[in-house]
């Protein structure tokens, strides 16, 4: 009589490179992505949408030209205009509901503050760009890196350079509030020259924050799923076709009578 058909190694027979049980997915598993795929993608996700927000941010505090306003104190109570002072240009808004706006004349001729504001927060503008198109080849679920050891440092790459991005954009913003709130309490400035914290310092500080909690998320979660076996996520044929075939001589090829 002929033998029974012997099926294919279990998984716990099968070797393992890393030391560990092996992680030789079932039937079941072929057809679906792991938990711990699915956990890193919907946190990886999370990160980089919080970190385009900060991007974006960073772009309107850029643009808006809030970031000082007239402070409205002693004699300024009542004012037939209100001055705005931005980045790249400065501007008039009168009691008609007329607004006129002019770009600053000299480079040379800004204050320190100002035109260290405009490098940090170019310069950061720039961090978050090559940042989402960094994470955008490193992040779960795209195949432009196959390796994911490679993919999970690619992640962290991409993370660390948003929270640089925001660290780079909240220098000149606290700078710029902290150069506003001295001059404001100076007696020695005439109330007519006193400015507020304008809306851009606002969103600045609101755009660094997420740009860095963003970034943390997105890098630093794949650093934490690094112990999960390989394996689970992406199947080994490999491993299955190296099992140890049993001896024609063995226990599991004898014919029964």
């Amino acid at each position: 009589m002929v033998g029974p058909v012997q099926s294919p190694p279990s998984c716990k027979s099968l070797p393992s490179s890393h030391g560990s049980p092996c992680c030789f997915p079932s039937r079941s598993q072929w057809a679906r992505p792991s938990s711990s795929s699915s956990s890193m993608a919907t946190w990886q996700l999370g990160g980089l949408a919080l970190s385009v927000l900060g991007f974006l941010g960073a772009v309107l505090a850029c643009a808006l030209p809030t970031w000082k306003v007239t402070a409205f104190i002693g004699a300024n109570l009542v004012v037939a205009q209100v001055f705005w002072e931005g980045l790249w240009m400065s501007c008039v808004y009168e009691s008609t509901g007329q607004m006129q706006c002019k770009g600053y004349d000299s480079l040379l001729d800004l204050p320190p503050d100002l035109q260290a504001a405009r490098a940090l927060t170019m310069a950061s503008i720039a961090t978050s760009l090559l940042a989402l198109l960094v994470a955008v080849s490193g992040a779960e679920g795209t195949r432009c890196v196959g390796d994911p050891g490679t993919k999970a440092k690619i992640s962290v790459v991409a993370g660390a350079l948003f929270a640089l991005a925001g660290l780079a954009l909240l220098v000149p913003v606290s700078w710029s509030a902290r150069n506003v709130v001295s001059d404001f309490y100076n007696p020695l400035v005439p109330e007519a020259l006193k400015r507020e914290l304008g809306l851009s310092l606002y969103v600045g500080w609101a755009a660094s924050a997420l740009s860095v909690f963003g970034g943390a998320v997105f890098g630093c979660f794949p650093l934490w799923t690094e112990g999960a076996c390989p394996a689970t996520a992406h199947p080994n044929t490999a491993a299955y076709r190296a099992a140890k075939v049993p001896a024609s001589g063995s226990y599991a090829h004898k014919d029964y009578v």
